[in-house]
Protein backbone atom coordinates (compact mmCIF):
# COMPACT_ATOMS: atom_id res chain seq x y z
CA UNK A 1 0.00 0.00 0.00
CA UNK A 2 1.58 4.02 -0.83
CA UNK A 3 2.00 5.91 1.76
CA UNK A 4 0.41 8.82 1.36
CA UNK A 5 0.47 12.01 3.50
CA UNK A 6 -1.79 14.07 1.78
CA UNK A 7 -4.85 12.71 0.88
CA UNK A 8 -8.25 14.62 -0.53
CA UNK A 9 -11.97 12.68 -0.02
CA UNK A 10 -14.33 13.60 -2.01
CA UNK A 11 -17.47 13.10 -0.58
CA UNK A 12 -21.23 12.49 -1.25
CA UNK A 13 -23.94 14.90 -1.82
CA UNK A 14 -27.04 13.65 0.03
CA UNK A 15 -27.16 13.77 3.87
CA UNK A 16 -27.89 10.08 3.90
CA UNK A 17 -25.01 8.77 2.09
CA UNK A 18 -22.59 11.08 3.61
CA UNK A 19 -23.55 9.41 7.07
CA UNK A 20 -22.76 6.13 5.04
CA UNK A 21 -19.32 7.09 4.43
CA UNK A 22 -18.13 7.80 7.45
CA UNK A 23 -17.00 3.83 8.32
CA UNK A 24 -14.66 4.21 4.59
CA UNK A 25 -13.45 7.16 5.86
CA UNK A 26 -12.66 6.29 9.60
CA UNK A 27 -10.95 3.16 7.42
CA UNK A 28 -8.58 5.68 5.94
CA UNK A 29 -7.81 7.48 9.05
CA UNK A 30 -6.99 3.72 10.23
CA UNK A 31 -5.13 3.20 7.65
CA UNK A 32 -2.71 6.41 7.08
CA UNK A 33 -2.69 7.51 10.72
CA UNK A 34 -0.41 9.87 9.76
CA UNK A 35 -1.93 11.71 6.81
CA UNK A 36 -3.80 15.17 6.72
CA UNK A 37 -6.96 14.15 5.47
CA UNK A 38 -8.94 16.70 3.72
CA UNK A 39 -12.96 15.82 2.88
CA UNK A 40 -14.34 17.74 -0.30
CA UNK A 41 -18.16 18.08 0.28
CA UNK A 42 -21.35 20.12 -0.30
CA UNK A 43 -21.80 22.70 2.19
CA UNK A 44 -25.40 20.83 3.59
CA UNK A 45 -23.53 17.90 4.17
CA UNK A 46 -20.95 19.20 5.65
CA UNK A 47 -21.81 19.11 9.45
CA UNK A 48 -22.75 15.65 9.18
CA UNK A 49 -18.70 15.65 9.75
CA UNK A 50 -17.97 17.99 12.07
CA UNK A 51 -16.07 17.00 15.05
CA UNK A 52 -15.04 14.00 13.91
CA UNK A 53 -11.12 12.80 14.45
CA UNK A 54 -10.56 11.43 11.09
CA UNK A 55 -10.74 14.53 8.66
CA UNK A 56 -8.22 17.25 9.29
CA UNK A 57 -10.40 19.36 6.80
CA UNK A 58 -13.34 20.52 5.51
CA UNK A 59 -13.34 22.22 2.00
CA UNK A 60 -16.89 23.44 0.71
CA UNK A 61 -18.08 22.42 -2.31
CA UNK A 62 -20.15 25.63 -2.81
CA UNK A 63 -22.29 27.04 -5.62
CA UNK A 64 -19.74 29.65 -6.47
CA UNK A 65 -17.71 26.31 -7.82
CA UNK A 66 -20.39 25.26 -10.85
CA UNK A 67 -19.74 27.20 -13.60
CA UNK A 68 -17.23 25.86 -15.64
CA UNK A 69 -14.64 28.59 -14.60
CA UNK A 70 -15.80 27.99 -10.64
CA UNK A 71 -14.55 24.04 -11.44
CA UNK A 72 -10.98 25.31 -12.49
CA UNK A 73 -10.89 27.55 -9.50
CA UNK A 74 -11.95 25.08 -7.07
CA UNK A 75 -9.50 22.73 -9.34
CA UNK A 76 -6.64 25.64 -8.65
CA UNK A 77 -7.38 25.45 -5.03
CA UNK A 78 -6.96 21.80 -4.83
CA UNK A 79 -3.27 21.81 -6.23
CA UNK A 80 -2.72 24.81 -4.29
CA UNK A 81 -2.93 22.09 -1.14
CA UNK A 82 -0.17 19.55 -2.64
CA UNK A 83 -2.40 16.31 -2.02
CA UNK A 84 -0.89 13.58 -3.37
CA UNK A 85 -4.24 11.23 -3.50
CA UNK A 86 -7.52 11.77 -4.04
CA UNK A 87 -9.93 9.31 -3.20
CA UNK A 88 -13.51 10.06 -5.32
CA UNK A 89 -16.31 8.36 -2.99
CA UNK A 90 -18.58 10.38 -5.63
CA UNK A 91 -19.88 8.65 -8.65
CA UNK A 92 -19.74 12.15 -10.87
CA UNK A 93 -17.35 12.71 -13.82
CA UNK A 94 -17.06 15.79 -12.13
CA UNK A 95 -15.50 14.63 -9.19
CA UNK A 96 -12.50 12.65 -11.75
CA UNK A 97 -12.31 15.87 -13.76
CA UNK A 98 -11.90 18.68 -10.52
CA UNK A 99 -8.87 15.79 -9.15
CA UNK A 100 -7.20 15.35 -12.66
CA UNK A 101 -7.51 19.21 -13.23
CA UNK A 102 -5.74 19.80 -9.72
CA UNK A 103 -2.31 17.05 -10.54
CA UNK A 104 -3.71 15.02 -7.66
CA UNK A 105 -1.24 12.30 -8.96
CA UNK A 106 -3.27 9.21 -7.15
CA UNK A 107 -6.92 9.04 -8.48
CA UNK A 108 -9.07 6.43 -6.84
CA UNK A 109 -12.30 5.95 -7.65
CA UNK A 110 -15.33 3.63 -9.42
CA UNK A 111 -15.07 3.16 -12.75
CA UNK A 112 -18.70 4.71 -13.92
CA UNK A 113 -19.94 7.73 -15.62
CA UNK A 114 -17.27 7.66 -18.31
CA UNK A 115 -14.59 8.41 -15.77
CA UNK A 116 -12.38 5.34 -16.01
CA UNK A 117 -9.85 7.25 -18.11
CA UNK A 118 -8.99 10.26 -15.34
CA UNK A 119 -8.46 7.59 -12.68
CA UNK A 120 -4.76 6.28 -11.65
CA UNK A 121 -7.19 3.03 -9.84
CA UNK A 122 -10.54 2.81 -11.53
CA UNK A 123 -12.28 -0.40 -9.75
CA UNK A 124 -15.11 -2.19 -11.44
CA UNK A 125 -18.78 -1.90 -10.01
CA UNK A 126 -19.27 -5.80 -9.53
CA UNK A 127 -23.13 -6.63 -9.35
CA UNK A 128 -22.22 -8.51 -5.83
CA UNK A 129 -21.28 -5.09 -4.34
CA UNK A 130 -24.59 -3.18 -5.88
CA UNK A 131 -26.50 -5.79 -4.01
CA UNK A 132 -25.02 -5.27 -0.64
CA UNK A 133 -25.77 -2.47 1.88
CA UNK A 134 -24.41 1.09 0.67
CA UNK A 135 -22.20 1.55 3.67
CA UNK A 136 -20.26 -1.66 1.92
CA UNK A 137 -20.00 -0.01 -1.17
CA UNK A 138 -17.85 2.61 0.04
CA UNK A 139 -15.61 0.07 1.82
CA UNK A 140 -15.15 -1.91 -1.07
CA UNK A 141 -13.98 0.88 -3.56
CA UNK A 142 -11.06 0.71 -0.51
CA UNK A 143 -10.58 -2.75 -0.63
CA UNK A 144 -10.29 -2.88 -3.71
CA UNK A 145 -8.46 0.20 -4.95
CA UNK A 146 -5.74 0.52 -1.98
CA UNK A 147 -6.48 -3.02 -0.29
CA UNK A 148 -7.65 -1.32 2.74
CA UNK A 149 -10.00 -3.25 5.12
CA UNK A 150 -12.90 -1.93 7.38
CA UNK A 151 -12.10 -1.38 10.89
CA UNK A 152 -15.95 -0.87 11.63
CA UNK A 153 -19.05 -0.67 9.40
CA UNK A 154 -21.04 1.44 12.06
CA UNK A 155 -21.03 5.28 11.09
CA UNK A 156 -21.13 7.34 13.83
CA UNK A 157 -21.99 11.25 14.60
CA UNK A 158 -19.51 13.44 16.70
CA UNK A 159 -21.77 15.51 18.52
CA UNK A 160 -20.68 17.68 21.57
CA UNK A 161 -21.93 18.35 24.74
CA UNK A 162 -22.80 21.88 24.32
CA UNK A 163 -25.20 20.36 21.19
CA UNK A 164 -26.65 17.73 23.62
CA UNK A 165 -26.73 20.35 26.57
CA UNK A 166 -29.01 22.85 24.05
CA UNK A 167 -31.26 20.32 23.00
CA UNK A 168 -32.05 18.87 26.31
CA UNK A 169 -32.30 22.73 27.46
CA UNK A 170 -35.35 23.03 24.99
CA UNK A 171 -37.10 19.77 25.37
CA UNK A 172 -37.00 20.69 29.42
CA UNK A 173 -38.24 24.26 28.45
CA UNK A 174 -41.12 22.67 26.80
CA UNK A 175 -43.14 21.95 29.96
CA UNK A 176 -45.61 19.63 28.88
CA UNK A 177 -42.92 17.16 27.50
CA UNK A 178 -42.60 14.90 30.46
CA UNK A 179 -39.14 13.86 30.52
CA UNK A 180 -39.85 10.49 31.81
CA UNK A 181 -42.80 9.20 29.08
CA UNK A 182 -41.39 8.07 26.23
CA UNK A 183 -40.34 11.00 23.28
CA UNK A 184 -40.78 9.89 19.75
CA UNK A 185 -39.34 11.53 16.91
CA UNK A 186 -40.95 11.77 13.65
CA UNK A 187 -39.54 12.40 10.11
CA UNK A 188 -42.18 12.69 7.80
CA UNK A 189 -40.32 13.91 4.83
CA UNK A 190 -37.96 12.45 1.92
CA UNK A 191 -35.49 14.60 0.27
CA UNK A 192 -35.30 12.23 -3.16
CA UNK A 193 -39.65 12.18 -4.24
CA UNK A 194 -42.60 11.79 -3.05
CA UNK A 195 -42.30 7.93 -3.64
CA UNK A 196 -40.87 7.39 -0.52
CA UNK A 197 -43.30 9.37 1.77
CA UNK A 198 -45.92 7.51 3.46
CA UNK A 199 -49.40 9.45 3.90
CA UNK A 200 -49.45 12.33 6.35
CA UNK A 201 -52.72 11.38 7.76
CA UNK A 202 -51.26 7.97 8.37
CA UNK A 203 -48.66 9.78 10.37
CA UNK A 204 -50.85 11.82 12.48
CA UNK A 205 -53.14 8.58 13.47
CA UNK A 206 -49.88 7.02 15.04
CA UNK A 207 -49.07 10.57 16.81
CA UNK A 208 -52.80 10.29 17.72
CA UNK A 209 -51.66 7.23 19.40
CA UNK A 210 -48.45 7.80 20.84
CA UNK A 211 -49.81 10.93 22.51
CA UNK A 212 -52.94 9.33 24.15
CA UNK A 213 -52.10 5.29 24.75
CA UNK A 214 -48.56 5.63 25.51
CA UNK A 215 -48.84 9.27 26.93
CA UNK A 216 -46.31 9.64 25.11
CA UNK A 217 -44.19 13.07 23.37
CA UNK A 218 -43.27 13.84 19.73
CA UNK A 219 -41.28 15.67 17.91
CA UNK A 220 -41.94 16.49 14.11
CA UNK A 221 -38.79 16.96 12.28
CA UNK A 222 -38.48 18.19 8.67
CA UNK A 223 -36.11 20.69 6.29
CA UNK A 224 -37.71 23.72 5.51
CA UNK A 225 -39.06 23.09 2.62
CA UNK A 226 -41.00 20.08 4.39
CA UNK A 227 -42.79 21.98 7.12
CA UNK A 228 -46.47 22.19 4.86
CA UNK A 229 -46.12 18.23 5.95
CA UNK A 230 -45.25 18.83 9.03
CA UNK A 231 -48.19 21.71 10.22
CA UNK A 232 -50.90 19.31 8.43
CA UNK A 233 -49.72 16.38 10.23
CA UNK A 234 -50.05 18.54 13.74
CA UNK A 235 -53.71 19.87 12.22
CA UNK A 236 -54.52 16.65 11.66
CA UNK A 237 -53.30 14.63 15.01
CA UNK A 238 -54.56 17.27 16.84
CA UNK A 239 -57.99 16.88 15.69
CA UNK A 240 -58.05 13.12 15.87
CA UNK A 241 -56.47 13.52 19.48
CA UNK A 242 -59.86 15.70 20.07
CA UNK A 243 -61.99 12.73 18.53
CA UNK A 244 -60.67 10.45 20.70
CA UNK A 245 -60.26 12.45 23.82
CA UNK A 246 -62.16 9.51 25.70
CA UNK A 247 -59.92 7.07 25.14
CA UNK A 248 -56.92 9.65 26.24
CA UNK A 249 -58.25 10.70 28.93
CA UNK A 250 -58.76 6.56 30.10
CA UNK A 251 -54.47 6.28 30.24
CA UNK A 252 -53.99 9.94 32.31
CA UNK A 253 -55.36 11.49 35.49
CA UNK A 254 -56.95 14.09 33.43
CA UNK A 255 -60.57 15.17 32.60
CA UNK A 256 -61.78 14.59 29.40
CA UNK A 257 -62.40 18.42 29.03
CA UNK A 258 -61.52 20.42 26.22
CA UNK A 259 -58.17 21.32 28.50
CA UNK A 260 -56.95 18.06 28.40
CA UNK A 261 -57.68 17.77 24.66
CA UNK A 262 -55.18 21.18 24.68
CA UNK A 263 -52.61 19.06 26.84
CA UNK A 264 -52.31 16.04 24.91
CA UNK A 265 -52.12 18.34 21.68
CA UNK A 266 -49.30 20.95 23.49
CA UNK A 267 -46.78 17.07 23.95
CA UNK A 268 -46.60 17.52 20.05
CA UNK A 269 -43.41 19.67 19.19
CA UNK A 270 -43.46 20.86 15.76
CA UNK A 271 -39.25 21.80 14.78
CA UNK A 272 -40.05 21.34 10.81
CA UNK A 273 -37.77 23.47 9.28
CA UNK A 274 -36.38 25.42 12.98
CA UNK A 275 -32.94 23.19 13.02
CA UNK A 276 -29.97 23.36 11.78
CA UNK A 277 -28.55 19.60 11.00
CA UNK A 278 -26.11 19.61 13.97
CA UNK A 279 -29.10 20.80 15.89
CA UNK A 280 -31.35 17.93 13.92
CA UNK A 281 -29.02 15.27 15.03
CA UNK A 282 -28.75 16.46 18.45
CA UNK A 283 -32.20 16.40 19.54
CA UNK A 284 -32.97 12.87 17.63
CA UNK A 285 -29.99 11.88 19.70
CA UNK A 286 -32.38 12.76 22.64
CA UNK A 287 -35.63 10.75 21.02
CA UNK A 288 -36.35 7.04 22.91
CA UNK A 289 -37.41 6.13 19.00
CA UNK A 290 -37.83 7.55 15.89
CA UNK A 291 -40.41 6.78 13.15
CA UNK A 292 -39.27 8.13 9.52
CA UNK A 293 -39.30 7.01 5.84
CA UNK A 294 -36.05 6.33 4.31
CA UNK A 295 -34.76 9.44 4.49
CA UNK A 296 -30.97 11.05 5.76
CA UNK A 297 -32.09 11.71 8.86
CA UNK A 298 -33.09 8.20 9.28
CA UNK A 299 -29.33 6.91 8.60
CA UNK A 300 -28.41 10.08 11.24
CA UNK A 301 -31.13 8.34 13.74
CA UNK A 302 -29.41 5.08 13.03
CA UNK A 303 -25.89 6.19 13.37
CA UNK A 304 -26.60 7.64 16.26
CA UNK A 305 -27.78 4.26 17.84
CA UNK A 306 -31.90 5.22 18.11
CA UNK A 307 -34.04 2.69 17.43
CA UNK A 308 -35.30 3.39 14.33
CA UNK A 309 -39.79 2.26 12.40
CA UNK A 310 -38.09 2.59 9.14
CA UNK A 311 -41.49 2.58 6.28
CA UNK A 312 -40.16 1.52 2.89
CA UNK A 313 -41.92 1.57 -0.12
CA UNK A 314 -40.00 2.18 -3.53
CA UNK A 315 -36.35 2.02 -2.21
CA UNK A 316 -34.63 -1.28 -1.38
CA UNK A 317 -34.19 -1.82 2.70
CA UNK A 318 -31.23 -4.31 1.88
CA UNK A 319 -29.21 -1.97 0.26
CA UNK A 320 -30.44 1.63 2.81
CA UNK A 321 -32.15 0.12 5.44
CA UNK A 322 -30.87 1.51 9.10
CA UNK A 323 -27.80 -0.48 9.94
CA UNK A 324 -27.88 -2.61 12.60
CA UNK A 325 -29.95 -4.50 15.17
CA UNK A 326 -32.63 -3.25 17.68
CA UNK A 327 -34.33 -1.39 14.42
CA UNK A 328 -37.60 -2.25 12.57
CA UNK A 329 -38.54 -1.93 9.03
CA UNK A 330 -41.84 -1.94 7.87
CA UNK A 331 -42.78 -2.83 3.72
CA UNK A 332 -44.84 -4.39 1.34
CA UNK A 333 -44.41 -7.08 -1.07
CA UNK A 334 -45.68 -5.80 -3.87
CA UNK A 335 -44.82 -6.46 -7.24
CA UNK A 336 -43.62 -3.19 -8.55
CA UNK A 337 -41.74 -2.47 -5.56
CA UNK A 338 -38.76 -1.32 -5.38
CA UNK A 339 -38.88 0.70 -8.41
CA UNK A 340 -36.04 3.44 -6.82
CA UNK A 341 -38.25 5.88 -8.50
CA UNK A 342 -38.76 9.31 -7.21
CA UNK A 343 -42.27 9.61 -8.06
CA UNK A 344 -44.73 6.11 -8.62
CA UNK A 345 -44.88 5.59 -12.13
CA UNK A 346 -48.71 4.13 -11.56
CA UNK A 347 -49.67 7.91 -11.68
CA UNK A 348 -49.20 8.13 -15.28
CA UNK A 349 -49.23 4.65 -17.04
CA UNK A 350 -51.48 2.05 -14.39
CA UNK A 351 -54.49 2.27 -12.71
CA UNK A 352 -55.36 4.61 -9.85
CA UNK A 353 -56.09 1.37 -7.07
CA UNK A 354 -51.84 0.75 -7.92
CA UNK A 355 -51.13 4.20 -7.14
CA UNK A 356 -48.69 4.12 -4.32
CA UNK A 357 -49.42 0.61 -3.49
CA UNK A 358 -46.01 -0.07 -1.63
CA UNK A 359 -46.94 2.76 0.42
CA UNK A 360 -51.18 2.94 1.21
CA UNK A 361 -51.15 -1.08 1.75
CA UNK A 362 -48.92 0.33 5.23
CA UNK A 363 -51.60 0.92 7.75
CA UNK A 364 -50.91 2.93 11.10
CA UNK A 365 -51.70 0.15 13.17
CA UNK A 366 -48.83 -1.71 11.08
CA UNK A 367 -46.78 1.20 12.23
CA UNK A 368 -47.79 1.36 15.75
CA UNK A 369 -47.32 -2.17 17.02
CA UNK A 370 -43.54 -1.71 15.00
CA UNK A 371 -43.07 1.11 16.98
CA UNK A 372 -44.08 -1.27 20.58
CA UNK A 373 -41.71 -3.93 19.37
CA UNK A 374 -39.11 -1.62 19.22
CA UNK A 375 -39.45 1.06 21.88
CA UNK A 376 -37.31 0.32 24.45
CA UNK A 377 -39.19 -0.64 27.93
CA UNK A 378 -36.29 -2.49 30.23
CA UNK A 379 -34.67 -1.14 32.89
CA UNK A 380 -31.15 -2.18 33.74
CA UNK A 381 -28.20 -1.66 36.06
CA UNK A 382 -24.81 -0.71 34.14
CA UNK A 383 -21.20 -1.59 36.26
CA UNK A 384 -18.32 0.04 36.14
CA UNK A 385 -15.57 -3.11 36.42
CA UNK A 386 -12.52 -2.60 38.04
CA UNK A 387 -12.97 -0.62 41.76
CA UNK A 388 -16.56 -1.99 41.35
CA UNK A 389 -17.38 -5.36 40.58
CA UNK A 390 -13.32 -6.06 41.38
CA UNK A 391 -10.58 -5.00 42.93
CA UNK A 392 -8.64 -2.21 40.70
CA UNK A 393 -5.10 -3.47 39.73
CA UNK A 394 -4.15 -0.89 37.62
CA UNK A 395 -3.70 -2.07 33.99
CA UNK A 396 -5.18 -5.95 34.93
CA UNK A 397 -3.23 -8.25 32.62
CA UNK A 398 -3.61 -11.64 34.20
CA UNK A 399 -6.10 -13.54 35.98
CA UNK A 400 -4.24 -14.47 38.97
CA UNK A 401 -4.38 -10.18 39.61
CA UNK A 402 -8.24 -10.72 38.96
CA UNK A 403 -10.25 -10.28 42.01
CA UNK A 404 -14.40 -10.57 42.67
CA UNK A 405 -15.30 -8.36 45.61
CA UNK A 406 -16.51 -10.65 48.36
CA UNK A 407 -20.17 -10.81 48.09
CA UNK A 408 -20.66 -9.13 44.46
CA UNK A 409 -22.77 -11.98 42.64
CA UNK A 410 -25.25 -12.28 45.56
CA UNK A 411 -25.74 -8.73 45.74
CA UNK A 412 -26.56 -7.68 41.63
CA UNK A 413 -28.44 -10.96 41.46
CA UNK A 414 -30.74 -9.41 43.83
CA UNK A 415 -31.34 -6.62 41.16
CA UNK A 416 -31.79 -9.38 38.52
CA UNK A 417 -34.90 -10.56 40.69
CA UNK A 418 -36.14 -7.21 40.75
CA UNK A 419 -36.40 -7.43 36.69
CA UNK A 420 -32.97 -5.74 35.99
CA UNK A 421 -30.38 -5.99 32.97
CA UNK A 422 -27.46 -6.68 34.37
CA UNK A 423 -24.68 -5.24 32.03
CA UNK A 424 -20.45 -4.30 32.12
CA UNK A 425 -19.10 -1.47 30.93
CA UNK A 426 -15.27 -0.51 31.52
CA UNK A 427 -12.93 1.80 29.72
CA UNK A 428 -9.69 -0.06 28.68
CA UNK A 429 -6.89 2.25 27.13
CA UNK A 430 -4.45 -0.34 27.93
CA UNK A 431 -5.30 -2.11 24.80
CA UNK A 432 -4.35 0.97 22.55
CA UNK A 433 -1.52 1.68 25.94
CA UNK A 434 -0.04 -1.67 24.44
CA UNK A 435 -0.11 -2.60 28.37
CA UNK A 436 -3.31 -5.11 27.86
CA UNK A 437 -4.12 -6.96 25.28
CA UNK A 438 -7.74 -6.94 23.43
CA UNK A 439 -7.87 -11.18 23.77
CA UNK A 440 -7.13 -10.91 27.65
CA UNK A 441 -9.59 -7.64 28.22
CA UNK A 442 -12.39 -9.90 26.11
CA UNK A 443 -11.61 -13.16 28.42
CA UNK A 444 -11.56 -11.51 31.84
CA UNK A 445 -14.92 -9.68 30.37
CA UNK A 446 -16.17 -13.31 29.70
CA UNK A 447 -15.07 -14.38 32.59
CA UNK A 448 -17.02 -11.94 35.00
CA UNK A 449 -20.03 -12.08 32.55
CA UNK A 450 -20.09 -15.85 33.64
CA UNK A 451 -19.39 -15.65 37.07
CA UNK A 452 -21.34 -12.84 38.43
CA UNK A 453 -24.63 -14.09 35.59
CA UNK A 454 -24.33 -10.81 33.82
CA UNK A 455 -26.00 -10.51 30.52
CA UNK A 456 -23.63 -8.74 28.68
CA UNK A 457 -20.27 -6.80 28.54
CA UNK A 458 -19.13 -3.66 26.80
CA UNK A 459 -15.23 -1.93 26.88
CA UNK A 460 -13.84 1.11 24.85
CA UNK A 461 -10.53 -0.11 23.68
CA UNK A 462 -9.70 3.68 23.03
CA UNK A 463 -6.84 5.98 23.75
CA UNK A 464 -8.39 9.26 25.72
CA UNK A 465 -6.42 11.30 23.24
CA UNK A 466 -8.72 9.21 19.99
CA UNK A 467 -12.06 11.33 20.77
CA UNK A 468 -13.83 8.24 20.51
CA UNK A 469 -17.76 8.23 21.41
CA UNK A 470 -17.68 5.16 23.17
CA UNK A 471 -15.11 6.19 25.87
CA UNK A 472 -16.73 7.04 28.96
CA UNK A 473 -18.57 9.15 29.97
CA UNK A 474 -19.51 8.75 26.19
CA UNK A 475 -22.84 7.59 26.36
CA UNK A 476 -22.44 5.28 22.99
CA UNK A 477 -21.81 1.89 24.79
CA UNK A 478 -25.06 2.47 26.40
CA UNK A 479 -26.77 3.27 23.81
CA UNK A 480 -25.14 -0.32 22.53
CA UNK A 481 -26.89 -1.73 24.60
CA UNK A 482 -30.39 -0.40 24.82
CA UNK A 483 -30.53 -1.05 20.99
CA UNK A 484 -29.47 -4.76 21.85
CA UNK A 485 -31.44 -5.70 25.19
CA UNK A 486 -34.00 -3.10 24.85
CA UNK A 487 -33.45 -1.31 27.21
CA UNK A 488 -35.07 2.40 28.79
CA UNK A 489 -32.25 4.44 30.13
CA UNK A 490 -34.04 7.09 31.89
CA UNK A 491 -35.47 3.81 33.88
CA UNK A 492 -31.50 2.32 34.22
CA UNK A 493 -28.75 3.44 36.69
CA UNK A 494 -25.27 2.93 36.97
CA UNK A 495 -22.80 2.04 39.15
CA UNK A 496 -19.19 2.95 39.33
CA UNK A 497 -16.11 4.18 41.92
CA UNK A 498 -15.31 7.00 39.27
CA UNK A 499 -16.61 10.77 38.55
CA UNK A 500 -16.75 9.82 35.01
CA UNK A 501 -19.38 6.49 35.67
CA UNK A 502 -21.54 8.99 37.31
CA UNK A 503 -21.13 11.36 34.40
CA UNK A 504 -22.14 8.84 31.77
CA UNK A 505 -25.19 8.22 33.87
CA UNK A 506 -26.33 11.75 33.32
CA UNK A 507 -25.07 11.52 29.98
CA UNK A 508 -27.86 8.87 29.06
CA UNK A 509 -30.52 10.34 31.23
CA UNK A 510 -29.70 7.19 34.15
CA UNK A 511 -29.16 7.90 37.79
CA UNK A 512 -25.06 7.74 38.85
CA UNK A 513 -23.97 5.75 42.18
CA UNK A 514 -20.16 6.10 43.02
CA UNK A 515 -19.09 3.32 44.93
CA UNK A 516 -16.48 3.85 47.40
CA UNK A 517 -14.49 0.84 46.91
CA UNK A 518 -11.83 2.11 44.19
CA UNK A 519 -10.86 5.36 42.60
CA UNK A 520 -13.00 8.36 43.80
CA UNK A 521 -14.65 9.15 47.43
CA UNK A 522 -17.22 12.05 46.54
CA UNK A 523 -19.03 13.36 43.35
CA UNK A 524 -20.85 16.60 43.69
CA UNK A 525 -22.93 14.95 40.69
CA UNK A 526 -23.86 11.33 42.19
CA UNK A 527 -27.80 10.70 42.70
CA UNK A 528 -26.15 8.19 45.12
CA UNK A 529 -23.05 7.89 47.30
CA UNK A 530 -22.57 4.06 48.86
CA UNK A 531 -19.65 2.44 50.60
CA UNK A 532 -19.78 -0.63 48.29
CA UNK A 533 -21.56 -2.57 45.98
CA UNK A 534 -24.38 -3.55 48.57
CA UNK A 535 -25.37 -0.35 49.78
CA UNK A 536 -25.42 1.11 46.43
CA UNK A 537 -27.64 -2.35 45.48
CA UNK A 538 -29.64 -1.60 48.84
CA UNK A 539 -30.20 2.08 47.14
CA UNK A 540 -31.47 0.86 43.99
CA UNK A 541 -33.87 -1.38 45.04
CA UNK A 542 -35.68 1.19 47.71
CA UNK A 543 -35.69 3.51 44.70
CA UNK A 544 -37.59 1.15 43.03
CA UNK A 545 -40.00 0.53 45.69
CA UNK A 546 -40.91 4.25 46.34
CA UNK A 547 -42.08 4.16 42.56
CA UNK A 548 -44.44 1.17 42.82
Amino acid sequence: MANFKNILIRGVNWIGDAVLTIPAINAVRAAFPEARISLLVKPWVSDIFRGNPDVNDIILYEDRFNSITGRFRLAKILRSKGFDAAILLQNAFDAAFIAWFAGIPERIGYKRDSRGMLLTKAVPVSEDVLKQHQVHYYLNLLKEGLNIDPVDTEPVIYLNEEEIAAARQLLNQTQTLNPQNPLIGINPGAAYGSAKRWMPERFAEVISRIVNELEGNVILFGSGSETEIANEILRQSTELIAQNKDAGAAHSDLDPDSSSIGHYASRILNMAGKTSLRELAALISECDAFITNDSGPMHMASALLVPVVAIFGSTDSAITGPLGKGHAVVTRDVSCSPCLKRKCPAGTTRSREDYLRCMTEITADDIYDALLKTLPGGKAVFFDRDGTLIEDAGYLNNFDDLKIFNGAYEDIQRLRRAGFTLIGITNQSGIARGIVTEDFVKASNTFLQRTLGMDDFYYCPHHPDDKCQCRKPKPRLLSKARLKHKINLKASCVVGDKTLDVLLAKAAGARGILVQTGHDRESEEADCIAKDLKQAVDWILDQERQVS
